[in-house]
């Protein structure tokens, strides 16, 4: 195996490619937050110490890759055993979570014994368990991306290898050692995988051959009463460190006076200052406040040359603009957020259920019941309204309806329309509306949790106001196809209805501007069997990309998906993702990480990378 020249590294350099940035100096202390900053010439000068791809021939083609365990550029171990003296001890060998049910895990680097009766034990009862999953430092929630080869077992003696899994993880407990694994894969050539709690659908979490910087245990939070910050806003405000997950920020909200809320998701186990952020982020609050990018006031980062740095409207700026939307683990690694808060007010919710119980299984009175339903979703957001539902074979279930800042009676009669038109034509349902001392009171109540440990595929797609206005037909033609796309596969959805530019109509963030209209962004799930061959995967991902989305696709002009909830190898990602935007996004993935530190797929600038021979990740050269 050769090494690549630095020859890019170089012309780059004589290219001008230098930048000034703003950094925070390193202080001594562990602290995320930053007293003052400094400047320094930054740009390609500041990636001197990069370790070159090894140059690599794959069907025809020439590539750069990451180095990987076996070969000769794989650091030697007396690396490794200096960066775990650097991290505090916090390096460890990394064992997918049910290798404990096996006699022994087989990795990259060996044979372990593993098998463990009462571990094992505590792997079967807490599988599905999303928190369980979250605490393991390396694990995915769900485990399509991993490649399954170390599932739950009642057999030791069946085979338990990494699969897709990263070969270390450092669980790091302060920012220097998230500087730490950030400077050693750059000086070795490794891949690396940012992992905040594993609360992810597309394999961004997970990748055979790298180092995974585990971020979860950052748990700080500072509320602020009146941010001093950069920018027109002074109004309350809150710092949350990397790890602090969406339910938890809640509830601390819940117990200042008075409660506060932010814009977070949906599922309480989704870290706020991770991946969420940098894909957007929308939740309950959306309708009314905009995505979470669009109330980021602030970050505290360390960039892919190893630098702490402040991004705010004045320091930074086009990092700060980036990472608000602008894609996970591609412009640098969050340490914390500051965001808007917004005091939480008495609210009502709903369930509403149409299923075989009220309608049997009368196919054609289930479509009427959706069509209905999802012809009112316009309705629903201009009236400042969030709905979560879920479209199962004669199950349509809406849980819950979110009517901040709104009475039973008003949320009813909001609704009402909807209701007399399923009556109209026959059809029975279940309302169940009730009211709330604050929203968080009906978080509690009505948000359920998600059950982790599943294998599928995840695509989706935005519909927005005019495609629901003047194509609803159409897009319950395509939810038909999404459920049947051929005779021996079945998929459901999971939707979500909400208007970014109800409370925001005008974008601060890097997010696809057709947000700003949005109706009903729904998420496609595509089981897929366990122990399914290479083939098999490949003609799932067929239906989900070329049958399935494509359904969507054309039901609707808003030409938009979500960054962190969609299929990562649908054609044309980069408008989907975040159109008008994207080349603005990709001159500053340029400036901040020009030679791909940072690495996740269908992100800006990842082009040219891919994923060979199924674990090697290479740059076509």
């Amino acid at each position: 195996m050769v090494h690549l020249p630095s020859v890019g590294l170089a012309v780059a350099v004589a290219s001008g490619l230098l930048q000034t940035v703003t950094a925070a100096p390193q202080a001594s202390t562990d602290s995320t937050s930053t007293a003052s900053t400094t400047s320094f010439l930054g740009g390609l000068f500041d990636f001197l110490d990069v370790a070159n791809l090894t140059v690599t021939h794959h069907n025809g083609k020439l590539y750069g890759c990451k180095c990987s365990p076996g070969q000769l550029c794989w650091p030697q171990q007396w690396k490794w055993n200096q960066l775990n003296t650097t991290v505090g001890g916090n390096l460890k060998l990394h064992i997918p979570p049910a290798a404990s049910c096996y006699n022994t895990f087989t990795g990259p680097l060996g044979t372990v014994n593993t098998y463990d009766a009462a571990a094992c034990a505590d792997v079967h009862a807490n599988w599905e368990d999303e928190m369980w999953t979250v605490e393991k430092p390396g694990a995915a929630l769900w485990t399509y991306f991993t490649n399954e080869t170390c599932r739950p077992t009642l057999n030791p003696t069946d085979s338990c290898t990494l699969g897709y899994y990263g070969v270390y993880v450092i669980s790091a407990t302060t920012r220097n050692h998230i500087k730490a694994g950030i400077d050693f894969a750059r000086r070795n050539n490794i891949r690396l995988v940012i992992r905040n709690t594993g609360h992810d659908f597309i394999g961004r979490s997970t990748g055979a051959g790298s180092l995974i910087i585990n971020t979860h245990s950052f748990q700080d939070v500072n509320w602020i009463s009146s941010y001093a910050g950069p920018g027109s806003y002074s109004g309350p405000a809150v710092t949350i460190a990397a790890g602090v997950q969406g339910r938890s920020i809640l509830e601390q909200g819940h117990a200042q006076v008075p409660p506060k809320v932010i814009v977070t998701g949906e599922c309480p186990t989704v870290g706020v200052a991770g991946g969420f952020i940098q894909g957007g982020g929308h939740g309950p609050w959306t309708t009314l406040k905009g995505l979470s990018a669009d109330n980021v006031l602030a970050f505290e980062a360390i960039t892919a040359s190893g630098h702490f740095v402040t991004a705010n409207e004045a320091q930074n700026s086009d990092l700060f603009w980036a990472l608000k939307g602008g894609g996970p683990s591609a412009f640098a690694v969050i340490l914390s957020v500051t965001m808007k808060t917004f005091d939480d007010v008495s609210s009502a919710g709903a369930t509403f259920y149409v299923n075989n119980t009220h309608i049997g299984f009368d196919n054609d009175a289930y479509w009427n019941a959706t069509s209905i339903f999802h012809k009112w979703s316009n309705h629903f957001v201009d009236n400042g309204l969030y709905v979560y539902y879920e479209l199962f074979p004669f199950t349509l279930r809406a849980q819950p309806f979110v009517a901040i800042g709104k009475t039973v009676a008003e949320l009813n009669a909001i609704v009402a329309p909807m209701l007399a038109e399923l009556t109209a034509n026959g059809i029975s349902y279940e309302w169940n509306p009730k009211s709330f001392p604050t929203f968080f009171d009906l978080y509690v109540d009505l948000f359920e949790a998600e059950a982790a440990g599943g294998s599928a595929l995840t695509g989706g797609w935005l519909f927005d106001h005019n495609d629901v206005a003047t194509n609803n037909d159409g897009i319950i033609e395509a939810f038909k196809t999404v459920f049947s796309p051929r005779p021996d596969i079945f998929s459901f959805i999971v939707g979500h209805l909400f208007n970014p530019g109800y409370g925001a109509p005008v974008s601060n963030s890097a997010t696809h501007p057709s947000w700003r209209n949005a109706t009903d962004f729904v998420i496609t799930v595509l089981p897929v069997p366990l122990g399914a061959s290479k083939a098999v995967k490949a003609d799932y991902q067929n239906v989900l990309t070329n049958t399935i989305d494509q359904a969507l696709r054309d039901a609707s002009g808003s030409g938009a998906t979500y960054v962190n909830e969609a299929d990562p190898y649908q054609p044309n990602w980069q408008s989907h993702f975040w159109g008008s935007e994207y080349p603005r996004l990709k001159q500053i993935r340029k400036k901040w990480d020009p030679l791909g530190v940072f690495y996740s797929i269908a992100t800006p600038g990842t082009e040219d990378w891919e994923v060979i021979q199924d674990t090697r990740l290479c740059k076509k050269l």
